[in-house]
């Protein structure tokens, strides 16, 4: 229990618990509504929202979080205009917050050390990034429990959501406003490049279960909190890097899982 006398370690742990919580709620629905590589997309553009966030003067996560509420936005808007065509306002939006890293990265001569938010570090998260994952982790957790029934119905059909008498768009700006939310704040400590994984490996894992809708979704986050707080174990021990060891621990597992259900 050497790990719990150290401060960072336990900040590590509740900050994680948090995280490891939310992100595969959003996974459940974007996995079955196929927009898997959305994770991917605004985890570039909170990037782009950190160098912002450095060049203004402000928290780098207080740069992502507002950029990347822009994007969904954004993306929300591309979607209306191409019907049908999802992967457009995915990829556009990916291409602007590529471009506009790349962009900002010219107007930063500091030596700030982006690979902190590029593959995470959890264990030298600040007290504001601390409270701000924590506050805004219930939020995103209530706003989704309130909205569980809604986001379970577009999921799979939202053709037959709007038939019944769902505001399927406003659902899915609510939803996207707290992906937006969740990538900035797990930019920090998960990884920029950790993320969209932490969002799938949890849900494909649950699912090799076959049970109900609720039961995936409550199995994808204790699937989440077992990966992060495995991960974190095994990294402390191991002196490795807590982002990457989280999600490799995850792929083993949903590999060894995989195996089994094949060999059954």
């Amino acid at each position: 229990m050497e790990i719990f006398s150290y401060s960072y370690m336990i900040k590590a742990f509740i900050c994680g618990f948090f995280l490891s919580l939310i992100i595969p709620l959003m996974g459940i629905v974007i996995v079955n509504k196929k927009i898997s590589i959305i994770g991917d997309a605004l985890s570039h553009v909170s990037l782009a929202g950190v160098m912002i966030g450095i060049f203004a003067g402000i928290q780098p996560m207080l740069g992502a979080i507002i950029t990347c509420i822009l994007a969904s936005f954004f993306m929300e808007f591309i979607r209306k205009n191409f019907p049908g065509y999802q992967e457009i306002s995915t990829a556009i939006v990916m291409s602007t917050g590529i471009g506009l890293a790349s962009l900002m990265s010219g107007f930063i001569r500091t030596s700030y050390n982006f690979e902190s938010f590029l593959f995470g570090s959890i264990l030298t998260i600040s007290n504001f990034e601390f409270y701000t994952i924590i506050i805004l982790s219930l939020v995103i957790f209530f706003i989704f429990a309130l909205l569980y029934r809604d986001l379970m119905y577009i999921s799979f059909d939202e053709s037959s959501a709007k038939l019944s008498g769902l505001k399927v768009e406003s659902i899915n700006r609510i939803f996207m406003f707290l992906i937006a939310l969740t990538i900035s704040i797990s930019a920090r400590t998960v990884g920029i490049l950790i993320i969209s994984s932490l969002m799938v490996i949890p849900v494909a894992l649950s699912l090799q279960f076959n049970r109900g809708y609720l039961q995936s979704t409550i199995l994808s986050s204790v699937f989440g909190i077992i990966f992060t707080l495995g991960g974190l174990f095994i990294s402390f021990y191991l002196g490795l890097k807590p982002g990457g060891t989280i999600v490799i621990f995850g792929v083993i597992i949903l590999i060894f899982m995989i195996l089994l259900k094949k060999k059954r």
